[in-house]
């Protein structure tokens, strides 16, 4: 379909989403995060392997647009807050990995969006920053996101300070996976993308919705849950391939995701 904010395009088995409005910084607008919303919901019902999260211009994302919240009620504002955490955790439902590509500062809601992506490459002139703490409405929600990925401390020195965190602080601290030189950024995501998209896609999706599932219950917990799941995946029909082929000393057969 046709995007007035972001551009979507498939090649091969791999679906890039790139926010397109440079002039706004990329700013997570209402239309902008509807758009996002609608391309994330149709690529999880494609039978694409992967997708990269991508964005034009001299910033990766701004965080809000405060269009949308200055001279705007409780309500409204909490209405662009739950579509902003729709966006975030669409993200993390869809079956696919999501690689965040980040070439330039991702501030706000825009760090929240590259700590809700399942795996991150930054360029090295790439920064990531809580700005509230320094201005006068606190990063709340996207430090949600944020204190997952970085722990407690690490969280809060980001969200009181407002500071921008450069890129290889953001490697050490895990909010990326990696940081590469910004002329090597294309090459590192989809090397990444071709990694974590081998095997079976079934296996990948049922692996990527458990894990979010236990990864904040506690230890017993999430035993219980990943004993579960692991043994009811054990009967899918890659799963019994897969060791059928090791067995045999051959190459397995994957199933194709559904269309």
């Amino acid at each position: 379909m046709d995007y007035s904010q972001i551009a979507v395009e498939r090649r091969g088995d791999y679906v890039t989403v790139t926010m397109n409005n440079p002039a706004r910084r990329n700013a997570l607008s209402r239309e902008h995060m509807g758009e996002l919303i609608m391309a994330f919901s149709e690529i999880g019902d494609s039978d694409a392997l992967g997708v990269v999260l991508a964005a034009n211009g001299p910033v990766f994302c701004a965080g809000h647009d405060f269009a949308d919240v200055v001279e705007h009620d409780h309500a409204d504002v909490q209405r662009l807050l739950d579509l902003c955490t729709r966006l975030m955790q669409l993200m993390q439902q869809i079956p696919q990995p999501v690689v965040a590509r980040v070439h330039a500062l991702a501030t706000a809601a825009g760090c929240q969006l590259v700590a809700s992506a399942d795996l991150a490459v930054a360029a090295e002139s790439a920064g990531f920053c809580l700005p509230g703490g320094k201005g006068g409405w606190f990063c709340h929600t996207p430090l949600v996101a944020v204190a997952r990925n970085v722990g407690r401390k690490r969280a809060m020195e980001m969200a009181l300070s407002g500071d921008v965190v450069d890129a290889a602080t953001a490697a050490d601290w895990g909010l990326v996976n990696r940081v590469v030189p910004d002329a090597q950024l294309d090459t590192a995501v989809q090397d990444l993308l071709e990694r974590v998209t081998r095997g079976s896609a079934e296996s990948k999706a049922l692996g990527k919705r458990a894990f979010y599932a236990q990864v904040d219950l506690d230890q017993p917990k999430a035993y219980a849950y990943a004993i579960e799941v692991m043994a009811a995946a054990s009967q899918l029909p890659d799963a019994v391939e897969g060791m059928r082929a090791f067995i045999g000393k051959r190459k397995p057969e994957w199933r194709r995701p559904a269309q």
